[in-house]
């Protein structure tokens, strides 16, 4: 098998947190709108995406080897350390609650509403390198998530103060998929 380094991938992503519904980039090239998406800063050690994907095995009494999976779920994640500990990231990193800015202070408080009230789903996007050449594109699009992990962060004497997230997709309707790919072409 020969390697095609072309098709080798390094380097960072720009994580960027939008609505629900909001209006996707169109190619893998095109930056994403400003009033549309908001870029959440700098992250340390990378934005790790995952697709954990279960099958369920079928069984029949004549033979003894599976004659077939079916596809039971799937969870697609994003996961990542925003390096900008900042109110507003807390307020997307912790699905909303009231974050406002003041002259003197900034505040920031969680909801506190019932366990059944409807949480605000957002988008995230993805944007880095794709295989197939140098400087070509890839945006990883989640169009309905929430921060479903604990987020953590610390104050240490000699480490760097971050939020670690997990962004998990959710269903959207029969027609639209909860994540998309975008590979800029040739």
């Amino acid at each position: 098998m020969s390697v095609n380094v072309s098709n080798l991938v390094q380097g960072p992503a720009t994580l960027y947190i939008g609505a629900f519904g909001a209006a996707e980039p169109t190619s893998a090239t095109a930056t994403p709108a400003s009033g549309v998406w908001t870029d959440l800063g700098g992250t340390l050690g990378g934005a790790e995406v995952s697709i954990a994907q279960e099958y369920k095995a079928m069984e029949v009494d004549q033979i003894v080897d599976v004659p077939g999976s079916r596809l039971v779920s799937r969870a697609f994640t994003i996961k990542t350390q925003l390096a900008e500990p900042t109110l507003q990231n807390l307020f997307y990193a912790l699905n909303d609650g009231t974050y406002a800015t003041g002259a003197s202070d900034n505040t920031y408080e969680p909801n506190f509403q019932s366990s059944a009230t409807q949480p605000t789903y957002r988008a995230i996007l993805l944007d880095g390198w794709a295989p197939n050449g140098a400087g070509k594109k890839r945006k990883l699009i989640a169009r309905r998530v929430l921060s479903t992990d604990a987020v953590v962060f610390s104050y240490k004497k000699d480490d760097q103060s971050v939020f670690s997230v997990t962004f998990t997709a959710h269903y959207v309707d029969s027609s639209t998929g909860s994540f998309k790919v975008i590979d800029q072409a040739n």
